[in-house]
């Protein structure tokens, strides 16, 4: 397994080979902003300050602050006891806890935000999309796991004329407009009519998108008031976004696939042609389904393109190096580290 020390090879030996380099990030995409805020101990701190009993009961037993392997055994558990017909009272608690975990999870993501979008400064910002530019003017795609706004904040401040979420206004009364009976009624911005363009994927969903039944909608900035001040408005009225945070990776699969938005982004990974990189995702236990897509699209054209043909791993250590190629074997693409210290997207 070859090993890059700068990413700027990275980029001169994919632009040579002319292929397209799509980008996966991970939280160490949110942590290289700011590691005080977006790491899972400080996830962790916020919510065992919300001084809740069972959270902290749960923390204290299970001795982790990893909130999947807490999300995963609660799952499990919530299992066993359905399986041997245990009390429904208690069966109660367990399914409690994991939806306790999971909106105090939100509750902590949105209140450990940047107030707003214009509280990042402008030298990150500038270097952040300088940094996705890189990806999305070689036609590649951007897939992220990650649940926060930094990513949406570049792109929207920063102006990508060529990024796609797949979002996108419908007219509500086209025939009466028509006739001039009545003004034109906009929709909230809806998941569908950008969809063939989309090259923005939130494969895990984001704190600004929401599934309201027959659509898929995204939140936004509005006269009353800032993009998270509006999430938080609707946390508030007991809405929740699309948010996996299942276990492991086959339970954030069944979750996917049971969201129209998810999956098509999941299909989209599946489908990917050229190179991945990836910048602070770790390839974890956790992460099975997403080495499975990789995978799908490695095979996707046999010997010939459309297809994935290799995989380049941000390593922030020797003992991350040591571990990719631990599971290089996992991989059907072939495999590559580079130093992800040598691409930081906000410095």
């Amino acid at each position: 397994m070859d090993h890059f020390s700068n990413f700027s090879d990275v980029v001169f030996a994919l632009k040579k080979k002319k292929r397209k380099m799509h980008l996966l990030i991970g939280n160490g995409f949110s942590m290289a902003y700011d590691p005080s805020i977006f790491s899972y101990n400080a996830l962790a701190d916020f919510v065992v300050k919300i001084n809740d009993p069972t959270l902290t009961k749960l923390f204290e037993v299970m001795k982790t602050k990893n909130f999947e392997l807490i999300m995963e055994q609660l799952s499990t558990f919530s299992s066993l006891l359905a399986v041997l017909d245990a009390e429904k009272d208690l069966q109660k608690k367990v399914t409690d806890a994991h939806q306790k975990l999971k909106n105090s999870l939100l509750d902590a993501i949105k209140s450990l935000h940047p107030e707003h979008v214009f509280k990042i400064p402008e030298d990150k910002m500038i270097n952040c999309a300088a940094f996705l530019h890189q990806f999305l003017d070689t036609e590649g795609h951007i897939f992220s796991t990650n649940y926060d706004l930094l990513l949406y904040w570049v792109l929207m401040r920063q102006n990508f004329p060529n990024a796609v979420d797949g979002f996108g206004k419908e007219l509500l009364n086209p025939a009466e407009a028509a006739r001039g009976e009545e003004a034109q009624d906009w929709s909230e911005l809806r998941w569908g009519p950008n969809r063939a363009r989309q090259n923005i994927h939130f494969l895990h969903g984001a704190l600004p998108l929401f599934d309201a039944g027959a659509e898929i909608i995204k939140e936004r900035y509005s006269e009353e008031g800032y993009l998270l001040e509006n999430v938080g408005a609707r946390l508030d009225k007991g809405e929740y976004p699309i948010f996996v945070t299942a276990g492991n990776g086959q339970e954030k699969l069944s979750l996917i696939r049971h969201n129209r938005y998810l999956s098509n982004c999941y299909d989209k990974l599946c489908e990917a042609d050229g190179s991945i990189v990836s910048f602070g995702f770790g390839f974890g236990k956790y992460d099975e389904h997403i080495i499975d897509a990789l995978n799908r699209a490695a095979h996707a054209g046999s010997n010939a393109p459309p297809k994935l043909w290799s995989i380049y791993i941000g390593t922030f250590s020797d003992a991350d190096v040591d571990y990719i190629q631990s599971i290089e074997h996992k991989f059907h693409a072939k495999v590559y580290t580079f130093d992800v210290k040598s691409a930081n997207p906000w410095h």
